[in-house]
């Protein structure tokens, strides 16, 4: 039976691990009997994830302080870790003295660009996640997937970022978010809920392109953006979406002559928000502890 094989890193082991031919481990198949489609496979391995022991110490969600129709409850405002300090004092916990601190070439002959990788998604966190719903310029093959390697960047004009690992199309290696984005301009950034944290995960599946990740995950497309044509995660409790700023390819320092990535620039022309999310009171901010806003997951996938 052919099998889907997920080259991005879930974050969670669904099954214990079972060696491959290439010396890696794979966790063993994971059944999903709601995948019926042509071109796939009915089950799917699930690599383990590097970073599994941090979302062990991701807080439980907790109960908003406010909710609609019901008197706000007083709570403290969050303390920093020295409350007293003051212009000058410095850092509350010093550093320890004999402990050095090492440069890193990142461009160094013995350096690989997966050692790069391993050491900046380790260290810049948190990182938020855009979970990017695109879909192709006939209408005929849409894409969900999620991506660790983006941010906001500003707000006067909304502008937010989207780094792919991959050269733009037509080159054979572009990955199919990049391929739509490319044809179209348009996107959905959907923000990722505690609530639907697996079907996200899910969409990491390496599908063939023009097979919709939608089905495997379960999730609701809803075609009611204003200003772009592809669908928004009915689930997701805020949603961006965005047209193509800009697109730029980043010449690789490994490879020479290659593109390393491509980012994009998008900006926001409308968003989505949950009523009971949007606090109104609070000048109009998102409350995250309504649904548990996902926004610092150690998703290996850029």
């Amino acid at each position: 039976m052919p099998v889907l094989r997920i080259h991005r890193q879930p974050f969670r082991v669904l099954s214990p691990l079972v060696p491959l031919p290439d010396g890696s481990r794979m966790a063993s198949r994971v059944p999903l009997p709601h995948l019926l489609m042509p071109g796939l496979s009915k089950c799917v391995q699930i690599r383990t994830h590097h970073h599994r022991r941090y979302l062990s110490s991701i807080p439980s969600p907790r109960t908003p302080n406010r909710a609609r129709n019901q008197t706000p409850s007083t709570s403290k405002t969050p303390q920093t870790p020295n409350p007293t300090w003051q212009f000058g004092d410095g850092a509350t916990t010093p550093p320890p003295t004999h402990k050095k601190h090492i440069p890193i070439d990142p461009h160094h002959s013995s350096r690989t660009p997966s050692l790069n990788y391993k050491l900046l998604i380790s260290a810049v966190i948190p990182r938020p996640i855009a979970f990017l719903s695109t879909r192709s310029a006939d209408g005929s093959s849409t894409n969900l997937a999620p991506f660790s390697y983006f941010q906001l960047i500003a707000h006067d004009p909304p502008l937010f970022v989207v780094s792919f690992s991959c050269p733009l199309p037509p080159h054979p290696a572009a990955k199919d978010s990049l391929r739509n984005l490319h044809e179209t301009g348009e996107c959905v950034i959907n923000i990722i809920s505690e609530g639907f944290v697996e079907a996200a995960n899910s969409t990491s599946v390496n599908a063939p392109y023009g097979v919709s990740e939608w089905a495997v995950s379960g999730l609701t497309p809803v075609y009611d953006c204003q200003t772009v044509g592809c669908a928004r995660v009915g689930e997701a409790v805020f949603a961006i979406e965005g047209r193509v700023e800009s697109l730029r390819e980043l010449p690789s320092r490994a490879r020479p002559g290659e593109v390393g990535s491509t980012l994009a620039v998008i900006e926001g022309t409308r968003f989505w928000a949950r009523e009971d999310a949007l606090d109104e009171e609070a000048g109009g901010v998102i409350d995250a502890r309504v649904g548990f806003l996902l926004l610092y997951l150690f998703f290996c996938l850029a």
